[in-house]
């Protein structure tokens, strides 16, 4: 009975260090983003808002992106996604902002997606909700806050901005960035290369994104692998802990009977 209730024991812990170890990496990746993550200054930009559903038991059936209205888009279309309705709404901007000589006091400010009746993020799933944005504004970085909305009523706020030593938040907001660098590219090719560039700068960007992308790979997957080695090292060590205890003499053993041969 005692060995059954130590193996019962020993396993238990085990599957919560397995969850614990693969659950650590995908809490780390799941959230709210926009691709690309940098745009250049007077483009239109194509931007898509990847939204995980991170809840077990309800679905994402609303999505709402704030547009910035201290340096607005004057532009802002959608690409139609199956089963949910959209809309850019336009409102006024707190002060007028002036765009290439003319004074701009309205733009959009949201873009809402609705889900249909019946129509859901489930979980386990994810949506891609694209829009084109411009003319991007000449400035450092774009904050896009966020809103996903569950089926039961419960809201997150993606909405928090990087702090200066570029950790990452709990609820970070999706972020465009224009001039500035963003915090997890370094050197790689995070500036569009403008008119007039030659091929040799190209090429060095190229291979800069190249590298970029094998580094975060690599990362990636170092963390995975030192996560299943911890889990493998936790393993054994819990195995060789169990076969001790159930190997363990019981009291009045083998003892007891040698001295009581002693005394006849």
């Amino acid at each position: 009975m005692k060995k059954t209730t130590l193996a019962l024991r020993a396993g238990g812990v085990l599957g919560a260090a397995a969850l614990l170890s693969l659950a650590a990496p995908l809490a780390a990746s799941a959230h709210v983003h926009v691709e690309p993550g940098q745009a250049e200054a007077g483009s239109y930009s194509t931007l898509t808002f990847k939204v995980p559903n991170e809840s077990a038991d309800a679905g994402t059936v609303r999505f709402v992106v704030d547009l910035p209205t201290d340096t607005p888009f004057t532009s802002v279309s959608y690409e139609p996604v199956p089963g949910w309705s959209t809309e850019v709404a336009t409102g006024a901007l707190p002060e007028p902002v002036d765009i290439d000589g003319a004074t701009v006091t309205t733009a959009p400010v949201t873009v809402t997606w609705t889900a249909d009746e019946g129509a859901q993020i489930a979980p386990g799933q994810f949506q891609q909700f694209v829009i084109s944005a411009g003319a991007v504004p000449d400035t450092g970085s774009i904050l896009l806050p966020s809103h996903q909305e569950y089926s039961d009523g419960s809201v997150v706020d993606w909405d928090e901005p990087a702090p200066a030593s570029g950790e990452e938040p709990e609820h970070p907001a999706p972020t465009l960035y224009v001039n500035d660098t963003p915090p997890d590219e370094g050197h790689s090719d995070s500036h569009a290369v403008g008119e007039g560039a030659d091929a040799s700068s190209d090429a060095s960007s190229d291979d800069a994104a190249v590298s970029a992308s094998g580094d975060s790979d690599a990362s990636s997957t170092a963390g995975v692998a030192f996560g299943i080695g911890g889990l493998a090292f936790g393993a054994v060590a819990l195995v060789v802990s169990v076969v001790a205890l159930t190997r363990r003499p019981a009291a009045g053993g083998r003892g007891g009977r040698s001295s009581g041969g002693s005394t006849s």
